[in-house]
């Protein structure tokens, strides 16, 4: 089968977009992505950009969900300033049924204003494609619920945390450090 370099060059533009990946803002930017909201609607990575964004994978039956509570003092703390997005996973089996339990089980225990996505898959199954990128950036793949991504002001990985790390320790010296 013989294709032409237009069809080449074409699905080279239109692959990321049907990955979830959004086209970066800059040239020294990392991708963009697009994570669907529990509250409806999506959140673009791309639209943070100017300000350190920590990206979490979240279970709600976990014995490290209590770290909620630090991660909504966390985005308290930074304000508008940096951005705390709660992805809840079901990948090691901890995760309440649906998004409505999920959004229901935090804002009684937790109330978390902070950003949430749905349900995702980050380590398993159809791996959605930021956790495939920081894979291949950094090596980087959740082992267990609550390990923490931090991106720089131009979406590019800084460091990453497993379950252990406090958000209220060294992940905000970190994101203070970014914010200067």
């Amino acid at each position: 089968m013989v294709v032409s370099r237009r069809m080449m060059v074409m699905s080279l533009l239109t692959a990321p977009a049907a990955l979830g990946v959004l086209p970066a803002l800059a040239a020294s930017s990392a991708p963009g992505f697009s994570f669907e909201s529990i509250d409806g609607g999506s959140y673009d990575t791309a639209q943070w950009r100017g300000k350190p964004v920590l990206v979490v994978n979240t279970a709600s039956m976990c014995g490290y969900t209590p770290q909620y509570a630090d991660l909504q003092a966390l985005s308290d703390l930074l304000g508008a300033r940096a951005v705390v997005l709660a992805v809840p996973s079901n990948d090691f089996n901890q995760e309440l049924a649906s998004e409505a339990e999920v959004k229901n089980f935090c804002a009684l225990n937790y109330d978390l204003t902070l950003p949430m996505t749905t349900i995702t898959h980050v380590a398993k199954g159809d791996v959605h494609p930021f956790y495939a990128w920081a894979k291949a950036q950094s090596g980087f793949k959740p082992g267990w619920n609550f390990n923490k991504v931090l991106l720089d002001k131009d979406g590019n990985i800084v460091k990453s945390w497993g379950s252990n790390a406090k958000p209220m320790g060294p992940v905000k010296e970190a994101m203070e450090a970014l914010l200067g």
